[in-house]
């Protein structure tokens, strides 16, 4: 955002104008003393405090900006709705709501993830601390969590049949934890990853 000019009184008077005007708390502004006025003699060549104040620019901004013009470039109106964890400051979840949402999920989630993993190299770029970003929309990664877990259980029940290993199509770390959690307690079969990225799976076998 860019800084605006106030004029009042006092610094402190235009800092409580500035406030009123960009509708924050005075920790969310910063701002440089241009003119710190004076009240002349008996009031004659008095000049006012001049400050240039503009909002912080939080990791929120960052997210929000990066986002958009990724969505301008392609051409997309999308709605971004961004949230701070309540369990870690650090971590803020962002809502994609639009017409075109299939485009941004992509085959298995791909293109959101990509979307995802370069909306977090951006935010971090500049950044002290790591901050997580999570994309989600139309509820993908949960109906996905619900998809994996059932198909953990059908390649189990198939292992625990054939008494053969399977191997599963290749998967990022979220959905191969997937797998692994959703058979960890499984008394009869085990699970592990095999392979590199972006072609490590998980392997499903028989317990020795």
């Amino acid at each position: 955002m860019d800084f605006i000019e106030v004029k009042a009184k006092t610094v402190d008077d235009a800092i409580t104008e500035a406030l009123v005007q960009l509708g924050t708390t005075s920790d969310q502004i910063e701002y440089e003393v241009i003119e710190k006025g004076s009240s002349g003699f008996l009031g004659f060549n008095s000049k006012p405090a001049v400050i240039r104040v503009r909002r912080k620019y939080t990791t929120e901004d960052q997210i929000r900006d990066f986002l958009s013009k990724v969505f301008q470039a392609m051409n997309m109106q999308v709605e971004i709705i961004i949230k701070n964890s309540s369990e870690d400051e650090n971590v803020f979840d962002v809502e994609l709501k639009g017409d075109e949402m299939g485009v941004l999920i992509g085959k298995r989630g791909q293109t959101l993830d990509s979307l995802q993993y370069l909306t977090n190299l951006a935010i971090n770029k500049n950044s002290d601390n790591y901050v997580k970003v999570k994309l989600d929309t139309e509820n993908y990664r949960k109906r996905r969590k619900d998809t994996l877990e059932n198909l953990a259980k059908n390649i189990a029940y198939k292992v625990k049949r054939t008494k053969k290993p399977v191997s599963l199509e290749p998967m990022n770390p979220f959905e191969r934890r997937v797998i692994h959690s959703a058979l960890q307690n499984d008394r009869y079969v085990t699970t592990h990853s095999e392979g590199e990225e972006p072609y490590r799976h998980v392997v499903v076998t028989l317990k020795k």
